[in-house]
């Protein structure tokens, strides 16, 4: 798709500008012909490097919260749609979000639809937000589908926020041991060596042992940062591959711990991405196709597109999901009930409530079971360290005491 700038009379005669999404200018001329409107002139847009800016930045997911909430509160009271726009574009704080917004009024004021509009920003705006609103302008509930999307927003984020909080100490315990590890190594344990060699005699093995490990570090430090900087731009390489992405997602999964708490996290955001989908006028198929893309898990991912395939053939949800493998068999008996009594939705929001409430339990279970195993590290290594560098001085002390 181009983006094409174009001038056209409205049924009333007066001058419309505006750009427009399509594949070539004989399909601009056709659109605008069905919206009964003669075309004056076609040219291609080309795009700003400003605009380029604005669709390769991400916006935090609060800030659409309360674009999407506000939104639908000014619709609500009946402000026009491109009003609203432009209240909120003067009022956002975010100033990528507040230019988005004012990119996409002025494409509704040139007679663009909102999803469409929205749709020109994938990097703020996913295929979820975009097919809800169109849900919502072809139903005339436009208010009540953005007010279900900043909910749905806000349990994603409340979700996203226990997982992050729950990692967040370990990792910082794991750094600072590492660092000063790292410290011990490389500056500690030379000057101890330099007094060692002052004194003479034979060290104790594991003295000999951290001294040699101190020395390969020190000689080796930075051939071994090159060599992780390396690695890990290789992993993240192997990682945007399709068949890496796979691989890794599928072992991941099998990880002890964290495993259990991915593939619930995984269930809760299928569900509860579904259910607000389906439960906003969106076809049962469009809404598979959606959540597969924003799933997160390959695995997750290869199992609903498996799951659509089999729905257009006639099948019903459940029963490719529990082939699967990838969902638990409470998940699939409660979602062929919905299918059953025609109260999906309600079953999927059911799910995902108590999935996030597992999601929670497994992520406080995981911080106390990690918080004994760092600080047992630390002991172990930065302990052990110190032994070593003693065991030394506490053999001279004995043979002075002979």
């Amino acid at each position: 798709m181009n983006s094409y700038k174009y001038t056209a009379k409205d049924k009333k005669g007066q001058t419309v500008t505006g750009i427009i999404q399509a594949a070539s200018e004989p399909e601009v001329a056709e659109i605008l012909h069905k919206k009964e409107m003669m075309v004056m002139s076609v040219e291609f847009a080309k795009v700003s490097e400003a605009q380029t800016k604005l669709k390769s930045k991400r916006i935090k997911l609060d800030d659409l919260v309360v674009f999407s909430r506000q939104l639908a509160t000014m619709i609500d009271a009946g402000i026009p749609l491109v009003n609203a726009l432009g209240i909120l574009a003067e009022q956002i704080e975010n100033d990528n979000l507040r230019s988005v917004v004012g990119v996409v009024r002025q494409d509704i004021e040139g007679g663009m639809s909102f999803c469409d509009a929205l749709s020109k920003h994938p990097a703020i705006f996913s295929d979820l937000f975009v097919n809800m609103v169109k849900a919502g302008e072809a139903s005339g509930m436009l208010n009540e589908i953005l007010d279900r999307l900043a909910t749905f927003m806000e349990k994603q984020a409340a979700l996203n926020r226990k997982i992050t909080s729950s990692l967040v100490y370990p990792a910082v315990v794991v750094t600072m041991a590492i660092i000063i590890t790292a410290v011990l190594l490389i500056k500690v344990v030379p000057t101890f060596k330099g007094i060692f060699d002052s004194l003479g005699g034979t060290l104790p093995i594991p003295t000999q042992i951290l001294i040699l490990v101190s020395d390969i570090l020190r000689k080796y430090f930075l051939i071994a940062v090159s060599v992780m900087i390396v690695g890990g731009y290789a992993f993240k390489r192997w990682l945007g591959t399709e068949k890496g992405r796979y691989k890794f997602d599928r072992f991941i999964l099998k990880v002890p711990v964290f495993g259990p708490l991915l593939k619930k996290l995984a269930v809760a955001k299928f569900s509860r991405t579904f259910s607000t989908l389906v439960k906003s006028g969106v076809s049962v198929l469009s809404a598979l196709d959606i959540v597969s893309k924003t799933s997160g898990n390959k695995l997750v991912e290869e199992a609903v597109v498996n799951c659509s395939k089999s729905v257009r053939n006639g099948e019903p949800i459940a029963r490719p999901l529990g082939k699967s493998g990838v969902f638990p068999p409470m998940v699939t008996r409660m979602i062929s009930v919905g299918e059953q009594t025609g109260q999906l939705e309600k079953m999927l929001a059911k799910i995902a409530d108590f999935y996030d409430d597992q999601v929670d339990a497994a992520a406080s279970a995981l911080t106390s079971l990690i918080e004994p195993m760092v600080i047992a590290f630390l002991g172990i290594v930065i302990g052990g360290i110190v032994i070593a560098l003693f065991l030394p001085i506490f053999k001279i002390s004995q043979l002075i005491s002979h």
